[in-house]
């Protein structure tokens, strides 16, 4: 029997503003970092809207370079729908570009991997259907910022 190929569907682009990092220390696994999420803008024909000002990034960098990114924040659609986001994934490179994210320079997104898998949720039936599906999504890190390409899993 031959099972479905997952296909995507481009959902929104996310230009999620950030606070800067707040920066914890030496935890179990890395260097430990919360990065509020102050705001930002939600683009696309399923969903557009606005970035709430509340969540962060808890980021895990381990010693590699790797960061763990594990953010929780939410989006307020164009008709008043509040729509949670998890979303969890890896950003990693060769170090010099990484290095470049660091002090906030441009960065061909192409020249490092940005990759996240999101849930996302609300009680708003016109929504309903973010309740009952996967997404993907693919980043870049700006200065003050992060744009999230985000995907549905069909």
């Amino acid at each position: 029997m031959d099972l479905p190929i997952p296909r995507l569907e481009h959902i929104c682009t996310l230009m999620v503003e950030l606070d800067p990092i707040q920066a914890l220390g030496t935890g179990r696994a890395g260097q430990r970092r919360i990065i509020p999420i102050i705001g930002g803008t939600v683009t696309g024909e399923a969903l557009s809207g606005r970035v709430l000002n509340v969540g962060a990034d808890w980021q895990t960098i381990f010693a590699d370079g790797m960061a763990e990114l594990d953010t929780r924040y939410a989006m307020e659609t164009h008709d008043g729908a509040i729509i949670e986001i998890i979303n969890y994934g890896y950003r990693h490179g060769p170090r010099e570009v990484i290095e470049a994210i660091g002090r906030g320079e441009a960065v061909d997104p192409d020249s490092y991997y940005m990759r996240t898998q999101a849930r996302l949720e609300t009680g708003d039936p016109r929504y309903e259907w973010v309740n009952k599906t996967l997404f993907a999504g693919t980043g870049a890190r700006n200065a003050g910022s992060v744009q999230i390409e985000l995907y549905a899993i069909r």
